[in-house]
């Protein structure tokens, strides 16, 4: 089949443009081709094919090869934090593809990799720091845990229900959200991972004592924690929670690894959601939003720590890709945006406004059980039973809004647009959640 160049390009801000049904007929030939070479996941799907192909996109809209016109309020799973091909981000891809795409990872590192080290180090107001590059999420979770092992030399992880923290064969054994992505391959993960219930305001009393105890038999080198839990549904601590679990870790001299791969960044409204709740960490892995729309990510910890890798024989946390010239100089662009268009602010002002819109539309609905989350990053929990989230994600899909779900029976519509999205793409789409679950939801 031959790429399809001839769609109508979207301007970034515009509302939605459906011309077919999705899956139109270009989507659904493409779909069908994948199930004959994209390796097969999960359940067996149904016979016809759903959902859209991507193919062309700028700031918070989506065309797919149909020619539909989408507002995206899922951005790349909230890795999309300046949208779609952002100006300053596309400049950036071409100049430096005419100067150098790849150097000699740590052995020989490009300019652009030492900058953006520095960079990260000023923005995360850690000048101490030292970082690890990546390529995912889960290989700056890989470089954290082993970090967190060599420097107190104890196996034992506290992971929470609903966590993800990647699916690389480290972060995997900490995965709560599933217990099929984690099962299958269990023969051969950490055997000494504890899950404690996630501090929800419902469960925060019982996990805190829960993680009291669990410390206090020992052997626990690392407390792994997402300030706001993403997939497992957009759930948010009680204030002072996260505080408290830090300072229980640390009386056990046990390091707290916070996982801001979706919330850091501006997405919960802060630079990093785990400090702005009162937790110091001791790592802190970034990812998804930090290239740009390239593959990034970082772990960070003080410089004292990190030391914990010179030793002899010789131990490194390294790939081939890691901090490559094209990612770390968009990624230079994306911390320079973020700062200079005050886009934590702004996750945090518009979000709250965004909340309390979908909060009045949907406030005398039965279908909705809760709507939840921090900045830009919301979670509309249903009492649909489980797959209740995907239902309504078919449906507004249909009338050209993206959106995700999370939660363990993805129960959870989750909601995760650009920082940078017009406050007009969000309007509508609040009357169309609120008219969709009043027909189809009762």
């Amino acid at each position: 089949m031959e790429l399809i160049t001839d769609v109508p390009l979207p301007r970034g801000d515009e509302g939605p443009a459906m011309r077919v049904v999705p899956p139109g007929p270009r989507s659904r030939e493409w779909l069908l081709q994948a199930r004959q070479t994209t390796a097969p996941m999960g359940p067996a799907p149904s016979a016809e094919p759903w959902g859209l192909v991507y193919c062309a996109a700028k700031g918070s809209n989506v065309v797919d090869v149909d020619g539909n016109r989408y507002v995206d309020l899922a951005a790349g799973f909230g890795a999309q934090l300046l949208g779609h091909s952002h100006p300053s981000i596309v400049a950036a891809v071409r100049s430096q593809s005419e100067l150098l795409l790849q150097a000699l990872g740590d052995v020989f590192p490009s300019q652009e990799k030492l900058a953006f080290e520095a960079a990260l180090l000023r923005a995360l107001g850690l000048a101490d720091g030292r970082v690890i590059l990546g390529q995912s999420g889960a290989d700056a979770m890989a470089a954290a845990l082993k970090t967190a092992v060599l420097a107190t030399q104890r196996p034992g992880v506290i992971a929470f229900s609903g966590s993800y923290h990647g699916l690389g064969y480290g972060p995997v054994a900490l995965c709560g959200l599933r217990a099929g992505y984690r099962e299958p391959f269990q023969a051969q993960l950490n055997p000494h991972v504890t899950f404690l219930p996630y501090p929800s305001p419902a469960a925060a009393v019982e996990t805190l004592r829960q993680l009291e105890q669990r410390l206090a038999e020992g052997g626990v080198g690392a407390v792994v924690i997402e300030p706001v839990l993403g997939r497992g549904g957009c759930v948010v601590p009680p204030e002072g929670c996260l505080a408290e679990l830090g300072a229980l870790a640390r009386r056990a001299g046990t390091l707290v690894i916070a996982d801001e791969i979706w919330t850091g960044l501006g997405r919960a409204g802060s630079w990093l959601a785990a400090r702005s709740a009162g937790l110091t960490a001791d790592l802190w892995c970034l990812g998804k939003g930090l290239g740009g729309g390239l593959p990034l990510s970082a772990c960070v910890g003080g410089s004292e720590l990190m030391q914990v890798w010179r030793r002899e024989p010789e131990v490194v946390h390294t790939a081939t890709f890691a901090g490559s010239p094209l990612a770390t100089r968009t990624a230079l662009v994306t911390l320079a945006v973020i700062a200079q268009e005050r886009l934590c602010e702004r996750a945090t002002e518009l979000g709250q406004r965004f909340r309390t819109a979908l909060e009045e539309r949907l406030r005398s609905l039965s279908a909705v059980t809760e709507l939840r989350g921090s900045g830009m990053m919301l979670g509309l929990e249903l009492s649909g039973g489980p797959g209740a989230a995907g239902r309504l994600m078919s449906l507004l899909l249909e009338q050209g809004y993206i959106t995700s779900t999370g939660g363990g029976s993805r129960e959870v519509l989750v909601l995760t647009p650009a920082l940078t999205i017009d406050e007009q793409q969000l309007w509508p789409f609040v009357d169309a959640v609120a008219s969709t679950l009043e027909s189809s939801f009762p």
